[in-house]
């Protein structure tokens, strides 16, 4: 009955504030409710010696809710294989080489770069963080993520070849990110030499490459499934069931269960699509996905604005947060610079791409949800607030402004 009441309490915020959106800020929904969130989060925080009730019962409420586990094993699977769904393969595929190179090297760079400057900034500013804390902070920081990215996508007027790019990236990056989040996360938690090179191999191999090819047997599947019947209300039921089922067994297996539900959506949203769907089905799944993906987003934007009330900010953690984004965006800058560079060998890049995909590569609920899986010890309250202050600029700030960019340096195809 707790849980029921809590979600009633969040689809009724969700509504409101996305109605006080619409109807007076005009801002991308997603946008404009978190925004909402946050300012009235932040009036709950100032009017807590005024009425400590609300307070108490507006932290108890935000508190009992775990951000991490929701959007990891519940809410990720379906928007993951949403935004798959709607994006076109032919035009992903031309794409593969800066896509792949963006969501592997692109990582590793931005982790490692993260790690080292934040190591020597933390200190300046007087916190001292063990450097494989810092190594923490930059894989869960790293990955652009697919859900903020997506929404912002739907409204920026982006060139075709760079949304794609920033779409492919977002869509695969997270999985790869996730593998070396955990990597690293493993040697915080048990020590290097508990750990070494060969395990780190095997769970790479386990969990990114076995998560795409369980995705491929998953959107096969789901494909023959599909073509062998006509019957629409069958037919998105068992769009459901290959993410739910999917996820869940991917999970169990200890696979990458983001990867695999990617690469099952884009078979649903080529193969499938053509082959295995009616008009009708068509139709159907598309208008069933998009409300899904429409509900978990205001319902992901509205917990990331309202999540402010369980964090705690001091002095240090705000010289520290802005600190961080500077640190994310040079990161970001050289992260995708250097496979540019290297792509640009054999293949030309619309002018300002560099700018674009800086810019555009916002962080969102992914980071927030690693960064509350972290154990105490592991420098959690610093890093939980330090990523917070990123992904809230990240989608405020970028977000609001990158259709401006891309109007102010005139970029065409």
């Amino acid at each position: 009955m707790e849980l029921f009441k809590t979600f009633t309490i969040l689809i009724v915020l969700a509504a409101a504030f996305g109605y006080l959106n619409v109807r007076y800020l005009k801002l991308p929904t997603t946008i404009g409710i978190m925004l909402i969130a946050l300012c009235a989060s932040l009036g709950i925080v100032a009017l807590g010696s005024y009425y400590p009730l609300l307070f108490k019962s507006s932290v108890s409420l935000i508190s009992g809710i775990d951000f991490s586990k929701i959007l990891m094993e519940v809410m990720l699977s379906f928007l993951l294989f949403a935004g798959a769904l709607h994006v076109d393969v032919k035009t992903l595929a031309k794409e593969r080489y800066p896509i792949l190179l963006f969501s592997t090297l692109g990582v590793l760079i931005s982790t490692f770069l993260v790690g080292y400057l934040m190591y020597w900034g933390l200190a300046w500013v007087g916190l001292s963080i063990p450097f494989i804390h810092c190594l923490l902070f930059g894989a869960l920081i790293s990955p652009t993520d697919p859900i903020a990215v997506l929404s912002i996508l739907k409204v920026a007027k982006v060139p075709k070849s760079l949304e794609i790019k920033i779409t492919g990236e977002s869509l695969f990056n997270d999985g790869v990110a996730v593998v070396v989040f955990l990597s690293i996360y493993r040697i915080a938690e048990l020590g290097w030499e508990n750990v070494g090179w060969q395990a780190i191999g095997v769970l790479f191999l386990e969990e990114a490459v076995g998560g795409v090819l369980f995705g491929l047997a998953l959107g096969y599947v789901g494909y023959w499934l599909l073509k062998s019947i006509d019957a629409y209300n069958v037919e998105v039921i068992i769009t459901l069931a290959m993410v739910m089922g999917g996820y869940s067994l991917a999970s169990t297996l200890h696979l990458s269960g983001p990867l695999a539900v990617v690469v099952a959506g884009l078979i649903m949203s080529d193969r499938a699509r053509i082959y295995a769907m009616s008009d009708t089905t068509r139709e159907y799944v598309d208008k069933f996905w998009e409300m899904i993906d429409e509900i978990l987003n205001a319902l992901l934007f509205l917990l990331i604005g309202l999540e402010i009330l369980a964090f705690s900010f001091v002095h240090h953690y705000l010289s520290a947060g802005l600190l961080a984004i500077f640190v994310v965006l040079l990161a970001r800058l050289v992260s995708v610079g250097i496979p540019i560079k290297l792509l640009k060998l054999k293949r030309n890049f619309i002018p300002h791409t560099l700018t674009i995909l800086t810019w555009g590569g916002l962080r969102g609920g992914i980071s927030v949800a690693l960064a509350l899986s972290l154990q105490t010890s592991m420098s959690r309250e610093v890093l939980v607030s330090i990523t917070y202050l990123v992904v809230v600029f990240s989608i405020v700030i970028q977000g609001l402004t990158i259709s401006k960019l891309i109007a102010y340096l005139k970029v065409k195809e």
